[in-house]
């Protein structure tokens, strides 16, 4: 194989996790007296962590201090609801079944909240990663290669045998930043059109091309 490290994003790669983050960031804009946000403009929203989905969420020229309330509320309610539809995507989980089973050792990196990734990771992937990551004090949020070094320093994986997957232009930057190979997803937050106007060289629409891809000798 050409890899023995596939790192994945988490939100829209692997999780759909959108209706949840929607629900929690509608419940503290609404908590606040803001207007609340249709499913469309949250998907445009995410993918550089909980601290910009709140930004882009709360109403233009709102005050840095009201901002960290909506912030602080959204994440009261998201530790307590952050998997009541969130669900892998199809055939997600039969892939990394697969990829382990060649031999393949498998992670997360997620701009997500650290306490949210080991949470769904356990809950929808146990024992499917080698290690997992999300956004915790001291190291810098993607598109920074800080959180995919700490992933290939604890896998104990050269970059040159690690390929990083997600759906955004957040991650094909990522994976630039961090001098690894990239492989994105369609399926996610993001549309294709945009995806190759951002810079994606490689793109699969299925579980099966990524396999094939990751696979491939």
């Amino acid at each position: 194989m050409k890899y023995t490290l596939a790192v994945f994003d988490l939100d829209g790669t692997i999780l759909d996790t959108l209706d949840d983050l929607a629900n929690s960031l509608n419940h503290a804009l609404a908590h606040h007296g803001y207007p609340t946000r249709t499913r469309t403009e949250v998907r445009r929203f995410v993918g550089n962590g909980i601290a910009k989905l709140i930004a882009r969420g709360v109403p233009e020229g709102t005050a840095e201090e009201k901002t960290k309330q909506v912030h602080e509320t959204f994440t009261e309610h998201y530790a307590v609801h952050c998997a009541d539809n969130t669900k892998p995507y199809d055939g997600i989980l039969a892939l990394l079944r697969d990829l382990r089973t060649e031999g393949l050792k498998t992670a997360v990196l997620s701009n997500k909240a650290d306490y949210a990734v080991q949470s769904l990771c356990e809950q929808y992937f146990p024992s499917l990663f080698d290690a997992a990551a999300g956004e915790k004090e001291g190291i810098r949020r993607k598109p920074a290669p800080d959180g995919v070094n700490a992933v290939l320093e604890a896998v104990g994986i050269d970059r040159g045998q690690a390929v990083y997957i997600g759906d955004s232009e957040v991650d094909i930057e990522t994976a630039k930043n961090a001098g690894m190979d990239c492989i994105i997803v369609d399926w996610g937050f993001r549309d294709r059109g945009f995806l190759k106007d951002s810079g994606a060289d490689v793109i699969v629409s299925t579980p099966d091309e990524l396999k094939a891809l990751l696979l491939a000798e």
